[in-house]
């Protein structure tokens, strides 16, 4: 099983929709339809992430989520402990202490400090966090951005002009053409 699960997975990828996006919310389900994952799913994700103060919420018709700090302000581990928790990625039985040949109890030599198996997994532990640490979320959208041709970005910004109308459920171009068409 994963450390880090899908959930962190589909959080990211959400949030990179963000970026660029300020003053302009973008609902958790439109987020979804975006990264091609489950509303439901995301919609469990994304009040974590509020939670964090990495997305604020904004209300109304037009409401969704926006990213409450700067892309570069926000570090791939922020987001991994908003998800997942801060969790240890390895949980020591401390099983050194189980072994037969030590009868009623470990020696002392045997048990103290710490367990050189959970040393190794403390240090790759620390690895990660710096390294998650180090990356952010504008970093990855610099990157993106930079892979991404400009006639993406132009599709992406005519689809979210093209957003479905909130109260009818159909896209707000055909709402207003049926409405000039009754008059």
């Amino acid at each position: 099983m994963a450390h880090i699960t899908v959930s962190v997975e589909y959080g990211i990828h959400s949030l990179l929709w963000l970026v660029g996006q300020e003053g302009k919310p973008l609902s958790s389900r439109k987020l979804a339809e975006l990264s091609g994952v489950s509303p439901t799913f995301l919609a469990k994700i994304f009040p974590k992430l509020e939670k964090a103060g990495i997305v604020c919420a904004a209300e109304g018709v037009r409401g969704g989520y926006e990213l409450a700090k700067a892309p570069q302000d926000i570090s791939f581990l922020e987001i991994v402990d908003a998800i997942e928790g801060e969790k240890p990625l390895f949980d020591c039985q401390e099983i050194r202490a189980r072994c037969p040949l030590f009868g009623k109890g470990p020696p002392a030599w045997a048990t103290s400090g710490t367990c050189a198996v959970h040393a190794v997994m403390l240090r790759a532990e620390k690895s990660m966090r710096e390294a998650l640490k180090s990356q952010s979320l504008g970093d990855v959208a610099q990157a993106f951005g930079r892979k991404a041709p400009s006639e993406f970005w132009a599709a992406f910004q005519t689809w979210l002009a093209h957003e479905d109308d909130p109260r009818s459920g159909k896209p707000a171009s055909t709402q207003r053409s049926k409405g000039r068409r009754a008059r």
